[in-house]
């Protein structure tokens, strides 16, 4: 009897050791135009064969600059936010080996003894006796055979969290390594428009004491001086702003590099940072299912599919098996000799007949599915909408830059006329003023923009998944 119930364990096990319950994973078509977007706002971002793909970089070549270089890394060991992310992945990996184990049985080992002295009155002799009784064993408690996959679906699940999670710290990785530059080559803009409100504070100083010579003289008006006097309080007040301005970027700098950044490694100027590389996106939209948020969010779609499996897989019988061998003696010295052996074999079946709860549970896990499936569409849909808006910026900033520097060569041209003219006694100090407002804003304009260039190349690296996806070996997991 025994020999025909294991014999029939033991075929079970293998017809249904593969019994998997899951619906099969087949990945949704991607909501969004297979080509990236072209149109007047991107003939400037084409794809050119001589510039690399994001792909083939990786983020030391992208950033060529070697004190930025050099700010990434210290980021990338010290920051607080991607050790937390770290540290999330490690989490996971361990729980996953948690849910992994429970695929095999935990053998126990246990050993005991008792002593008793039982009364006169409790022994049929009528005399006190003493009893001793020694034991060990070696088992397998409550141990779940996993027929229709409930326990491997639910180890399938927790391996897609934990690559989800491992891609997020990837996804943490770019922005970490994007706004590590966005806020350096800030610091570099503002730290020139910190230079550029000096100089502007010296002309204005020089000009002052013109006017006031010439007002002392009976040449100039005292609405000149007065009008003099507003140019040196307001460069005196743009060399507060900016100052306050520089000293905010260094502390967002500091905070993302996770220690204080040196100050030989700041910036000097915006056009003392070798500006990134150049960027290829390519022309397909299928380029943006490698960015890592999008994996993490079609790893979760992935496991919401081994949940489905697990809820399927609770309406079927639940067979557990309970199993020991030891020995037993009532000496220590017999323990482990002949005729001592023990053995206790005990499986168990439950069936269910009706709880709602295993409905709803499966019904949840529909619903995760379709939760999931939606913000995996509704991440692509953003990727795509973040990546068409980079290319837009890049399609049209060039032709922006452009324009402003000529602007500024014309504004630089009009003030050293006006002032010429008002040197000369020509014209009052207002065209002056005028002109010096027009080519001030024309200046702070032009850093702007080549700030909003550089960024943008930055944010482009990023929303296109920042080059060189770092590879996971899920291979080793699937076991």
């Amino acid at each position: 009897m025994n020999k025909l119930f294991f014999s029939a364990v033991i075929g079970m096990t293998l017809f249904l050791g593969g019994c998997m319950l899951a619906p099969e994973y087949d990945r949704p078509e991607a909501p969004v135009p297979s080509e990236l977007p072209s149109g007047a706002a991107y003939d400037g971002s084409s794809s050119s064969s001589e510039v690399p793909l994001v792909a083939d970089l990786k983020w030391r070549e992208f950033f060529p600059d070697p004190k930025l270089q050099q700010v990434i890394a210290t980021a990338l060991d010290n920051n607080r936010d991607l050790r937390l992310a770290v540290l999330n992945v490690e989490r996971a990996r361990a729980l996953y080996g948690i849910q992994r184990a429970e695929l095999f049985p935990a053998v126990t080992a246990t050993g005991g003894g008792s002593k008793q002295r039982s009364s006169a009155d409790l022994t049929e002799s009528g005399y006190p006796r003493t009893t001793e009784q020694y034991n060990a064993n070696l088992g397998v408690a409550s141990w779940e055979i996993d027929f229709f996959g409930r326990i491997r679906s639910l180890k399938e699940q927790a391996l897609q969290e934990y690559l989800a999670t491992e891609e997020a710290r990837r996804s943490a990785q770019i922005a970490l390594v994007a706004e590590v530059a966005r806020v350096y080559l800030t610091l570099a803009a503002d730290r020139e428009n910190l230079q550029l409100a000096q100089s502007t504070l010296e002309t204005q100083l020089g000009s002052h004491d013109l006017i006031r010579l010439q007002y002392d003289e009976g040449v100039a008006t005292e609405l000149d001086l007065r009008r003099s006097q507003t140019q040196v309080d307001t460069a005196s007040r743009n060399i507060a702003i900016y100052t306050q301005q520089v000293a905010q970027d260094q502390n967002a700098l500091n905070l993302l590099a996770g220690s204080l950044v040196p100050d030989e490694l700041l910036p000097v100027d915006f056009a003392s940072v070798i500006p990134p590389k150049e960027l290829s996106p390519g022309l397909s939209s299928e380029t943006l299912l490698n960015r890592p948020d999008i994996l993490a969010a079609e790893n979760r779609l992935k496991g919401s599919y081994a949940y489905i499996g697990a809820a399927r897989a609770a309406f079927f019988p639940r067979i557990s098996l309970t199993a020991a061998i030891g020995t037993a003696s009532d000496e220590l010295s017999g323990l482990f000799s002949s005729g001592s052996d023990t053995w206790s074999f005990a499986p168990q079946i439950g069936m269910p007949i009706f709880d709602s709860r295993t409905w709803a549970a499966y019904r949840v896990s529909k619903a995760t599915r379709e939760i999931a499936l939606a913000q995996y569409e509704k991440t692509i849909q953003t990727a795509f909408r973040e990546v068409a808006d980079a290319l837009a910026v890049r399609g049209t900033v060039d032709q922006q830059i452009a324009a402003q520097q000529s602007i500024v060569d014309s504004a630089q041209t009009i003030y050293d006329l006006s002032n010429e003219l008002f040197t000369q006694g020509v014209s009052g100090y207002f065209g002056v003023l005028d002109a010096h407002r027009t080519l001030y804003a024309a200046q702070q304009g032009l850093t702007y923009l080549q700030l909003a260039r550089r960024a943008n190349q930055v944010r482009l690296y990023a929303v296109l998944g920042g080059g060189g996806n770092l590879e996971v070996a899920e291979a080793d997991f699937t076991n």
